[in-house]
């Protein structure tokens, strides 16, 4: 959807072929099962998203997500210790459904003039000759299968996508593809926030990659409604399960129990886990093809996929996409050579996110794929050691939630004042507990089960 807002302004008309039976407001998708687990949109991507979306934001607040800031929203236990929540706010993160967050969307860019959708229609391949793509073939509902001529063809099909297929049937082959693979398993859980829960901050606990056990994590997400979404996740032979009756066990089981005290005073909404194994991270090296055909684009999670642990993909799309929209300001759709260069800067926020992926996932015990570049081990003790000090030390805080959030480039950390700091370490003693606030307090645990002791208080 997004990609058709950006084509919108450069075509007289987009057609958008979706396989789906797309739902009329914030429901869940048949095709999109991650959709079931937390997703945040960092402050990167919403700032890609409001320059080509004016105004988003606001829609998804009115629609109930919340604008979570930075630090002082997260109660956040890193690798080196738990986060100090410093009263102004160095970056955000926008916190809702998936299903939210694609309906305000969806329902904005389809207002949009010129933009049509093709809802239970199969894309089949690629149409061309020539070293140039001139449209699609799809199957519709009724099993026909037309031709769709155009001058662009945008390749948004996800961690499915068979673009390499495709153009390797038009000849267009030698697509390097890279894959680190941590074998995590996520597992979430929807609940009914407790008395006292509106305000309340994320909650995450982290794994250590530099201990050798699987790494395994917690995470709480305040979402619309007054509810809370909960996703445990675990390497390989550290998974959670998708029996709920293990599910608070396993929260208490990562490096602090906070998460699976907290939720054992809230009220599960589901007796259902849902549980998703596609966690791999996966690069295809399209700026790297030999060859490339004009009238073709591949975007967003077609490139490149992520370990959805560090949430990255959604606003890694979103700042591909505005490369594409800066791309057609100065050039036609159809103008030769074009797609090319719209695919080589792809890469550019593609690569901060992989590197920032694939560094940590190929620590983890089991874990498989490429093993971390020759001369990295200095980079890598520096990265630590920033981490370290980002836990007591305002700037370097500031530094680290700023190419996190995918807002700056990594060189944000190594600019001199950060460097000092990082060099000093961080100055303040990291909490020996979850720095939950003082304010107000959670109402009384429900009588199921056991919980965790009165007095956890929160935002």
């Amino acid at each position: 959807m997004l990609a058709a807002a950006v084509l919108s302004g450069h075509a007289d008309e987009v057609t958008v072929v979706e396989r789906d039976s797309l739902p009329a407001g914030p429901e869940p998708r048949t095709s999109l099962p991650q959709a079931r687990h937390v997703h945040v949109l960092w402050s990167g991507g919403v700032r890609a998203f409001e320059e080509l979306l004016p105004g988003i934001t606001d829609r998804w607040l009115a629609a109930g997500a919340r604008r979570i800031p930075l630090p002082s929203g997260l109660v956040s236990l890193t690798a080196h210790g738990w986060v100090r929540r410093w009263p102004q706010e160095m970056q955000h993160m926008i916190a809702c459904t998936r299903d939210l967050l694609d309906w305000v969307v969806r329902d904005h860019v389809l207002r949009l003039p010129g933009v049509t959708l093709l809802q239970r229609h199969e894309l089949l391949g690629l149409a061309g000759s020539d070293g140039r793509v001139t449209g699609v073939r799809v199957r519709a509902p009724d099993g026909a299968e037309p031709s769709l001529d155009a001058d662009l063809v945008v390749d948004t099909g996800g961690r499915g996508s068979r673009a390499t297929d495709w153009l390797r049937s038009l000849g267009f082959g030698g697509i390097e593809v890279d894959e680190v693979d941590s074998g995590l398993v996520y597992a979430s859980r929807l609940y009914r926030a407790p008395d006292g829960g509106e305000g309340f901050p994320v909650v995450n606990v982290q794994a250590d990659p530099r201990e050798p056990v699987p790494g395994r994590t917690a995470t709480i997400v305040p979402v619309e409604n007054g509810r809370w979404l909960v996703t445990l996740s675990g390497t390989r032979g550290g998974e959670p399960s998708s029996d709920p009756a293990e599910f608070e066990s396993f929260a208490r089981s990562v490096r602090h129990p906070v998460v699976g005290e907290l939720i054992a005073r809230a009220t599960p909404l589901s007796d259902r886990v849902s549980l998703s194994r596609s966690t791999v991270n996966r690069r295809r090296y399209f700026e790297r093809a030999p060859a490339w055909p004009d009238g073709f684009i591949v975007v967003g999670d077609a490139v490149a996929t992520y370990n959805p642990v560090y949430a990255q993909g959604m606003s890694v799309a979103a700042q591909g996409l505005v490369e594409l929209r800066n791309a057609l300001r100065r050039h036609p759709p159809g103008a030769p050579g074009l797609a090319r260069r719209i695919q080589r800067a792809l890469a550019g926020p593609v690569g901060l996110a992989w590197e920032l992926a694939t560094s940590q996932d190929i620590l983890y015990p089991g874990a498989v794929g490429r093993p971390a570049r020759a001369g990295s081990a200095l980079m890598n003790r520096y990265v630590n050691r920033l981490c370290d000090a980002a836990t007591g030390r305002a700037r370097v805080t500031g530094a680290f939630f700023a190419v996190l959030t995918l807002s700056e480039p990594v060189t944000a950390w190594l600019r001199p004042d950060v460097v000092l700091g990082t060099l000093r370490g961080p100055g303040r003693r990291s909490a020996e507990g979850p720095p939950l606030p003082e304010a107000g307090r959670l109402g009384p645990r429900p009588e199921r089960g056991a919980g965790p002791p009165d007095g956890i208080r929160i935002t």
